[in-house]
């Protein structure tokens, strides 16, 4: 297959478009901005499949009705520093973070909450949820998982699909705003990363797919099209397939979002429904400011001074690429491979800008 070509816009000019496009279709200007920053600093910092080329799905499922527009986060368990949040379905970027603003309020009343938010449309990037518990102050670990649509990753040793992505995900406050930020989906690649490839007409890296038949592929067709289907592998064999199955239940059976399983899945719709279980520390209430913060500190610099290996510039923690990522983006722009870019225009179409408005907005 012949390799698409890329557009470079600036990060600015994205929002703008991605925050007109969820206004037409009929957010409010604040869920239009929240949704619009969430995907495009998801971009910035790498994590294209995260970023603005879930804008399409997105609006197909508000027209559909499995997003709700302009929906709030709502506590329906209170129990003090443990809360159950109800997301209505509506659009994640906004009842993700109205869930993680109840939990730092508890948890800097209480020193820790443990916030069980389900039933949300996709939460995108979950190290967002993390940084924003991060610049509160507070320490965070998440364990996040998906239904509404297909089976996508395979247990360990398996040859079908058996749940999705689950993402995991924990923060550590760092000055200014330097975060730790370990932030991964349970498997091998997240599906948006097989479906930029798939646009892009790239093949995978070897030992990410396997086809129907439970055979390695490098083909992201193997997921998309009309199959039959492979699956996506676990991350670190028997490791990550564990840690999967471990999101799996906190995040669905534990907080009442339902697991991935033959009761949740719509093979026929591309709904996208997170549940995330999230537990949020005050260690100011734990081991006091003075001695974590240094610790933490002469860790990092200890972890960093290793030798690199041959080949490597530097040793990094968790969330250092990500912010070197987003530095390079803001300064020359997000490339967009055409094929993402032509279906963000379409939907920008689809819900009622015109051409001219198209144009102007997205810069081509």
């Amino acid at each position: 297959m012949a390799n698409v070509g890329e557009v470079i816009v600036r990060a600015d000019r994205l929002t703008d478009f991605v925050t007109a496009i969820c206004e037409k279709d009929g957010s409010d200007p604040a869920e239009a901005a929240l949704v619009a920053e969430n995907l495009v600093q998801a971009n910035l910092f790498g994590h294209d499949s995260h970023g603005v080329g879930m804008v399409p799905r997105y609006i197909e499922n508000t027209r559909a009705g499995s997003c709700k527009r302009n929906w709030h986060a709502e506590i329906v368990v209170d129990n003090g520093p443990l809360i159950t949040v109800d997301g209505g379905k509506g659009y994640g970027q906004v009842v993700a973070r109205e869930a993680m603003q109840f939990g730092i309020d508890r948890a800097k009343e209480h020193g820790v909450c443990v916030v069980g938010l389900r039933n949300c449309h996709h939460i995108g990037r979950i190290g967002a949820w993390g940084e924003q518990c991060a610049d509160a102050g507070l320490i965070s670990t998440h364990y996040v998982n998906v239904h509404g649509h297909k089976s996508l990753v395979a247990p360990f040793a398996g040859a079908e699909a058996r749940f999705t992505t689950n993402p995991y995900c924990c923060t550590i406050p760092g000055a200014n705003g330097e975060h730790i930020v370990l932030d991964f989906a349970t498997s091998q690649v997240a599906m948006g990363k097989v479906r930029v490839a798939y646009n892009k007409r790239d093949q995978m890296e070897p030992g990410l797919l396997i086809d129907h038949d439970g055979k390695p592929s490098t083909d992201p067709g193997v997921m998309w099209g009309n199959g039959p289907f492979g699956a996506i592998l676990p991350f670190g064999l028997h490791k990550g397939g564990g840690l999967a199955v471990i999101c799996d239940i906190l995040a669905g059976a534990l907080t009442g979002g339902l697991t991935h399983s033959p009761k949740t899945i719509k093979h026929d719709t591309g709904d996208i429904v997170n549940n995330m279980l999230s537990i949020l520390i005050d260690p100011a209430k734990l081991g006091g400011d003075s001695v974590w913060q240094q610790d933490t500190q002469d860790f990092v610099a200890w972890v960093k001074s290793s030798r690199p290996q041959p080949g490597v510039e530097a040793v990094l923690v968790p969330g250092e690429p990500e912010r070197m990522r987003r530095a390079d983006r803001l300064a020359k722009g997000i490339a967009i491979d055409e094929t993402t870019w032509a279906q963000l225009c379409d939907t920008a179409r689809l819900v009622g800008l015109s051409e001219a408005e198209v144009c102007a907005l997205s810069g081509v």
